[in-house]
């Protein structure tokens, strides 16, 4: 990788939110800009620390402005348990407010190193809303990372401002979100509890304040690439009238086989044995079912789970993320012999796995997913249908995105936003998507627009591909910022 040095060097502030999914794309974004002649600073706390220390040493050996700055982060001031230094260890949604309170403690120390440093840009993500008044002190632009889809920003946005959910008879019934490029529908269950809560909470508060940052805000980066989405980016540009800057997919900034088995964690498997697996089988024979770091499901779903995908007869990969504590490290919801009736055909990973590695393996057919953006976009990446089961915040509408605008993906029936224990997917309905993915004209005709859209992705951040081309006039606009002051 060659370092394009730009006429007046910057030197830009990343800061994410203390969370997987937040924090490996601001990683991605950091050597990307660092690929690009920035000065990259990442600022985190130091329990996250090793998320991002293997691949900045690496680029910083490499000749590449890359570091860490550390901020102590105040969880136990706010009564958090000491290990608790990101979402998926929050220990029950109740703790959330005071987690985004020690987040918002953060805005004294991090000042203190922007008044040090004095970047040119500072780049924080969406739920640091305070992060743009904290810029603004010294003058800096501050840019907000949005971990969203174009669409599900300009879809909630929509539910905030007209609450069409009010005018659904029930809970199950569909209502159309106004003003959007297509007709999107949801059900009130499907909206997050806080937007739907007749009640203000500390959340509705918040997030109020998530969305309304925006207006004050330098601009918007987005993990995406205009082709995907387009109509989205126009509408959020054009119509709401918004700054924005699509410099996706990051996730295939990452070329060699190290940076894509170790983005986030080491995986829990080699990946050498997990790619020989794969080697064993025949393309696009193989499911691969992940999801995340932070959607949990209910004993029970995990046992229909396990049998819906025996029943589909495909072979597959499935990560189940932890063992459950309160079954004291055991997994009575796995059905009896369930792994030994699938030896061959399955391979069970528990723990972190090489996602990019194992979706852009030759063999894998379809992804079950919880329609996280990271993930779909990883999908994207890989040209491989989906089957969608979204669990909570806006993976409803980044389904959307996948069965009813792209048309490349099949929903199992998800009904309820749930952060806690997701249950109410039943086997039948399970392997019955999976086997519409896996097999048949439809699956063909799915298998087809997703591999149009891989290419798309890949020549968005090639020279002269609309990322590339994005973030080259945002990286102008930031040097002709500095050069007035």
């Amino acid at each position: 990788m060659v370092i394009s040095m730009g006429e007046g060097e910057l030197h830009v502030f990343f800061f994410p939110f203390m969370a997987q999914g937040h924090m490996i794309p601001i990683l991605d974004m950091a050597k990307l800009f660092a690929s690009r002649g920035v000065k990259a600073t990442i600022i985190t706390t130091p329990a996250n620390q090793p998320i991002f220390s293997k691949a900045v040493d690496k680029y910083a050996q490499l000749g590449f402005q890359i570091q860490i700055r550390l901020l102590e982060f105040p969880g136990v001031e706010v009564g958090l348990p000491e290990s608790c230094q990101r979402s998926d260890q929050i220990p029950d949604d109740d703790a959330l407010p005071s987690f985004f309170k020690a987040c918002a403690m953060l805005q004294e120390p991090l000042e203190q190193i922007l008044q040090e440093l004095r970047p040119d840009c500072l780049v924080a993500d969406m739920l640091f809303p305070w992060a743009t008044n904290t810029a603004a002190k010294f003058d800096i632009p501050r840019l907000i990372f949005h971990g969203f889809s174009y669409l599900a920003f300009c879809a909630l946005n929509s539910i905030r401002i007209h609450n069409p959910f009010k005018n659904a008879s029930s809970d199950s019934e569909l209502f159309t979100i106004s003003n959007l490029p297509h007709e999107v529908k949801l059900t009130r269950l499907q909206v997050p509890p806080f937007q739907r809560s007749e009640v203000e909470t500390p959340m509705t508060e918040f997030m109020k304040g998530v969305m309304e940052s925006d207006d004050k805000s330098y601009g918007v980066i987005y993990n995406s690439f205009y082709e995907l989405e387009t109509d989205y980016a126009e509408h959020y540009k054009n119509v709401l009238g918004r700054r924005a800057w699509s410099i996706g997919p990051l996730s295939l900034y990452n070329r060699d086989v190290e940076d894509k088995a170790q983005r986030g964690k080491k995986s829990a498997i080699d990946e050498h044995e997990c790619l020989e697996w794969l080697d064993s089988k025949n393309p696009h024979s193989v499911v691969y079912i992940c999801f995340g770091s932070v959607a949990n499901f209910a004993p029970s779903q995990l046992h229909e789970t396990a049998m819906g995908i025996e029943a589909s007869r495909m072979d597959f990969v499935w990560v189940i993320r932890n063992k459950r504590e309160e079954d004291n490290g055991s997994e009575k919801w796995m059905p009896e012999g369930f792994e030994e009736r699938t030896k061959g055909k399955g391979l069970v990973i528990r723990g972190w796995a090489p996602q990019v590695l194992i979706l852009d393996h030759q063999a894998v057919g379809a992804f079950v997913t919880h329609c996280g953006w990271n993930s779909i976009l990883e999908g994207v990446c890989a040209g491989v249908p989906m089957v969608t089961w979204p669990v909570f915040s806006e993976q409803f509408l980044n389904e959307k995105l996948m069965t009813d605008v792209l048309r490349t993906g099949i929903g199992v029936g998800s009904k309820e936003w749930n952060r806690s224990e997701s249950d109410g997917v039943e086997r039948e309905a399970i392997a019955e998507a999976i086997k519409r993915v896996m097999i048949g004209e439809e699956s063909e005709e799915m298998r087809s627009r997703a591999k149009a859209m891989k290419d798309k992705a890949k020549m968005a951040i090639e020279e002269g591909g609309s990322s590339y081309l994005e973030l080259s006039s945002l990286l102008d606009e930031l040097r002709a910022y500095h050069a007035k002051q």
